[in-house]
């Protein structure tokens, strides 16, 4: 079973993920981590090849066009790893809210 983020981790990974969306280099290994695996993203080898490909691309972009997939719906009360899934949901909706702003 995974364990959800706290919700320090998770103002920790928005404001970190937002603030890349500005300069890719501020991104953190965890704000790095939850965004590589975040559906629609594609994959790379490690953080420098992630900074490498969103300095010519947008991020903020794939993260709005992406954002249908990171709903995760197909979770319910009871699933395992419910919480969790409905932790990384959340983080993503902030992550959102906060690039209405850029």
């Amino acid at each position: 079973m995974l364990t959800p983020l706290t919700p320090r981790q998770q103002i920790l990974i928005v404001n970190n993920v937002v603030r890349a969306c500005k300069n890719i280099d501020t991104l953190s290994m965890t704000g790095y981590r939850f965004i590589n695996q975040a559906c629609g993203f594609i994959a790379h080898y490690n953080l420098g090849g992630f900074r490498e490909y969103y300095r010519d691309n947008d991020l903020a972009g794939d993260i709005r066009r992406n954002a249908y997939m990171n709903e995760w719906n197909n979770f319910r009360p009871g699933d395992r790893d419910y919480e969790y899934m409905m932790a990384k949901r959340n983080v993503y909706r902030r992550i959102m809210d906060q690039l209405r702003f850029l």
